[in-house]
């Protein structure tokens, strides 16, 4: 596994008259984090007693959504048959809330026909996210696919006129219509759609191991499904389309449909800035 630009966590256990157990954690522990791993080739790994596909040389990946509980517990069968039972604790993040009022009801609820669309796009966004490929890039460092000016954070929320609206599940990097966005890893698209209810023109890219990278609000679209993509390929254009009051990219992480904060898997922006 190439070295990954975030806090890294390691595990190794020696028990007497057995092999050694092992296990590497690279990722942040909080809420909203993706987890990438690597153990014996062989094992087998369960988070919270759900198993974890691994591939055939030992690597893995698990996330913690947003409202994650903060212990959760990591077990590990070697090939030996030697079992690992790791503790996690992850901290607790918190979110900004927006309390807006004076919202029209038109707004708050679309008709009809608009809700249908919506349902129709959503179905077909799980499903591009339910995708399970053999691909190991997920592993491997992730880029910014746009640098910029942050302008909206995973897990915000706001409040309309005492509603809660749902959580923003992404990183918004405000940017003009045409800015050229990049895949941040490599991968297969799994989703292609140009003009969706929400989400506008709308990219989904599978990094493997349920690890995908979803695109929204895009003007312009290069690629289509099956694709196969690199590192630093650009894929699309910056819009404002769908349901965005600006032009900017609202780029999401996903582990299957669990919903992750894509800052977890790279440098900061800062960073990303300085070295260009």
């Amino acid at each position: 596994m190439k070295a990954i630009l975030i806090p890294v966590i390691l595990s190794l256990l020696t028990v007497s008259g057995l092999a050694t157990a092992e296990v590497s954690l690279y990722g942040k522990m909080e809420q909203g984090a993706l987890i990438r791993g690597e153990t014996l080739p062989g094992s087998a790994v369960y988070l919270n007693g759900q198993p974890i596909q691994v591939t055939a040389d030992g690597k893995f990946a698990f996330g913690f959504e947003r409202e994650a509980s903060l212990s959760q517990q990591l077990k590990l069968v070697y090939p030996d048959g030697l079992t690992q039972v790791k503790p996690l604790t992850i901290t607790e993040k918190k979110y900004k809330i927006d309390r807006v009022n004076g919202i029209a009801k038109k707004i708050m609820k679309p008709d009809p026909q608009a809700q249908a669309r919506a349902a129709k796009d959503s179905k077909q966004v799980k499903a591009a996210r339910s995708t399970f490929s053999e691909q190991e890039a997920f592993s491997h460092d992730f880029i910014w696919p746009l640098t910029g000016r942050i302008s909206g954070v995973y897990g915000s929320q706001r409040v309309y006129n005492g509603k809660p609206g749902n959580p923003h599940y992404g990183v918004d990097v405000a940017a003009k219509t045409g800015t050229v966005v990049v895949a941040p890893a490599d991968g297969v698209i799994s989703l292609s759609v140009p003009d969706m209810f929400y989400s506008g023109g709308t990219i989904v890219l599978d990094h493997g191991y349920g690890v995908s990278s979803s695109f929204l609000h895009l003007s312009k679209l290069y690629v289509e499904q099956g694709d196969e993509i690199k590192q630093g390929q650009p894929i699309a254009e910056v819009g404002a389309t769908g349901r965005a009051t600006g032009p900017h990219l609202d780029w999401r992480l996903n582990w299957f449909q669990m919903r992750l904060d894509p800052v977890t898997v790279v440098p900061s922006m800062q960073s990303a800035l300085a070295r260009q």
